[in-house]
Parts: structure tokens; sequence; C-alpha cells
């Protein structure tokens, strides 16, 4: 693994910090919180159109640039840095990874170069509890959260030469706001039982978002009820590849997201030591005193440690290795003692809604409901590497 960035790789962070600085600053990113998509689309079309993001990790024959889940994920992290909110996570990691793994020829043509150019966005909506369900994040994802066959999840049956989909699903990240759904459904009951992956378009008869309240602001989320919504089956009717497909998606989302948290964590703690260097009491600067200066260095640890995990998930998911889940517990656990240190040491303004530290605070414990928690992070990881299994003999 070689441990420095190419010149392109630099480019691209630095660009996109340099853009996110002047169009995603903290009254920026709140207008935009109050907005009916819950991002600024302004933004997002200077994304697509100055920087090419929405197809960076597509391959050019779909109209994207053609780089790396690594490029994506750094990316990422600049993006996390001022938590703009944006298409990025629901779009370009989630939904297209999974257009190009199981859709059909057609199917790709039609929707990746319109991903790839911003002007289509997308969103996946599984159901079940979390999305780390279905990702296999925290389990084996044996497809189960579709329904299994009984009452609740999505079904889906066929009609005529189509399909339909009935059901709900609670929690979709950008579900009001996107423009084409992939919706993850069960069908073929208990005979021929299994999970497929539907395309739905934002406008489809029967299609009910409703935007929800969310923990994480930044993240907007959405109630999707399909009330026998016409839907096309994306990639093939036997579903062999989908549960795979799902994992794939599963470990590259861990990497991004563990990127996206370290930025987000690096920013918190700048800027709490800028706080601290500013604030006085007792005469001088809070940051002199070495209780302090304690906590902010291993916080500091703490996030140096959790770069260095996030870097080589991103890496190592391009060469074959699953390691995104234990990165993503570890920068999760950064970015939130990073968050929490921060509102702790800004003293009564770290506390106020009007302040920026919450929003931080709130992104790691978002993220931890929607992918982990972080201890299941780490079982899940732990079991697929056989640590506990019985039978071992310990050589005394």
């Amino acid at each position: 693994m070689d441990a420095g960035f190419t010149a392109e790789q630099e480019g691209i962070r630095r660009t996109l910090r340099e853009l996110l600085h002047k169009r995603c600053g903290p009254e920026e990113l709140r207008a935009a919180l109050d907005t009916p998509a819950g991002h600024d689309p302004a933004l997002w079309t200077a994304l697509a159109d100055q920087l090419g993001l929405p197809g960076l990790a597509l391959p050019e024959a779909y109209g994207g640039i053609g780089c790396s889940v690594t490029e994506l994920a750094l990316a990422a992290e600049e993006s996390g840095r001022t938590l703009a909110p944006s298409p990025l996570l629901a779009t370009c990691v989630l939904a297209a990874p999974l257009i190009l793994a199981l859709g059909t020829d057609t199917q790709r043509a039609g929707l990746l170069p319109r991903i790839a150019d911003g002007t289509l966005t997308a969103a996946l909506a599984v159901p079940g509890a979390d999305l780390a369900t279905a990702l296999a994040l925290t389990g084996t994802g044996g497809g189960d959260w579709a329904g299994g066959g009984r009452a609740g999840g999505v079904q889906a049956r066929r009609a005529g030469d189509g399909w339909r989909l009935y059901g709900q699903v609670d929690q979709v990240l950008d579900g009001h706001s996107a423009q084409l759904l992939v919706v993850g459904a069960h069908t073929g009951g208990f005979a021929r039982s299994r999970t497929l992956l539907f395309l739905v378009t934002g406008d489809a008869a029967g299609l009910v978002r409703v935007r929800q309240t969310a923990l994480d602001a930044t993240r907007p989320q959405a109630r999707v009820q399909l009330r026998d919504v016409e839907a096309e089956l994306l990639g093939a009717d036997d579903g062999d590849g989908v549960l795979g497909a799902l994992s794939a998606v599963g470990d590259t989302t861990a990497a991004v997201l563990a990127c996206e948290a370290v930025g987000a964590a690096d920013r918190a703690l700048q800027r709490t030591v800028e706080h601290v260097r500013q604030r006085e009491q007792f005469g001088r600067a809070i940051g002199s005193f070495q209780a302090v200066k304690h906590r902010l260095a291993d916080v500091y640890v703490q996030v140096q440690a959790a770069r260095s995990a996030a870097y080589y998930a991103a890496w190592a998911t391009t060469h074959g290795e699953r390691v995104g889940g234990l990165a993503l517990a570890q920068t999760l656990e950064a970015l939130r003692g990073a968050a929490a240190e921060g509102i702790q040491l800004h003293g009564g303004i770290g506390f106020t809604w009007e302040h920026e530290a919450h929003l931080y605070f709130k992104r790691a414990s978002g993220d931890e409901l929607l992918f982990g928690p972080v201890h299941r992070l780490r079982a899940h990881a732990a079991d697929a590497a056989h640590l506990f299994e019985q039978g071992w003999e310990v050589a005394v």
C-alpha cells in the first residue's frame, strides 16, 4: 500500500475543499436544511459541473470519470468537514453502484449517464430497522429484511409484463426528493422466496413520500409508501446476485462513511482548538491549562488513528479486502469523542442551537443509528474473521 496520495487525488481534495468553503458555510448549511429538499440544488449542480463529483467513481463508458472508491472516499472526507447536505451518499454511494452491478445494459445506459452529470438523483429504499441489515454491515444480510413472505416490508407481484410493489419503508435517505428509487422487495412466496431490487420513478402513481424529522438534519430521511406502484425489475429475475451486490456496496459505503466521519471529526477538533486558544479564564487562555491539553491530545490521537483506518479501508476496497465495517466503527467512535469534547470545552455556548457543535455530535449519533452501532459493527467483523469460534485450543 502506498500511503501517499497522487497529484490527482490531492487536486480533488483541494478543489472540493475550496468550493465547499465558499458555498457551504454555517449560514448556507442551515439555509439548505430548511429547504424542501434538505440540500442546496445549486451546490449539487456546481459539484457536478465543476468537479464531476456524481460521476467520480462511475466508468467513463457511462459518462463518469472512472476513478476508484478511494477518490470518492477522499471527496466524502471533505464533504464531512462541512457536513454538506447533498445527494452524494444516497445517489453515488448507495444507488449507483447497484445499478452498475445488477442493471441490464439498457438500464445502465439510460440511468448512469444522468447520474454522472448530476441531473438524476437516486435513493436506496430497503425495509427493516436500518440500512446496516441489508448492507450486511452488522449481520449476514440474508434477505429477511425484505419481508420474507410475511406481513410487513415491501412485497412485489407480477402484473402482466411488469411488477407492482406494495409496502412501506420508514427510513430512506433523501427518499423525499430523489427522482429514482431503488427498492428492495420480497417476492415468490414460500416456494421461491427471494429478494429483488426494483426501479421506481419519483412521480409514479401510488407513491407517497413524506420527509421525516431526523436526529441528524444534515441527512434528510423520508417515509416511503408504495401503494400498488408500478416498478421495473433491476437486472435479472433470479435474484442470485442481489444479496452479494448489497454486501459489496455495504463495504464500500462503510469505507466512504469512515472517511466522511474523519473529515467531520478533524473539523470538530480544529474548531475546539481555535476556541480554547481564544477563550480566557483566570486571565489566561483555557487552552493553556494542562487538563484541557490532555483531553485534546487524546482526541487528536483518536482522530489520527481513525484517519489511518479510513484511508486503509478506502484502499482495501479496491483490492478485494473488506474492512470497511471495522474502519467505520473506529471513525464513528472518534467523531463522537471529538464532538462530545467540543461541546464540553466550548462551555455554555457549545450547548446552544445556534452553534455548530451539536451538528457534529448529531452526525455521529445519526450514523450510528443508521449504519451501526459501533459494537455491532465490530462484532460482525469478529464473526466474519472467526475470532471467537469454539474449539480453539490455547497452549499453556
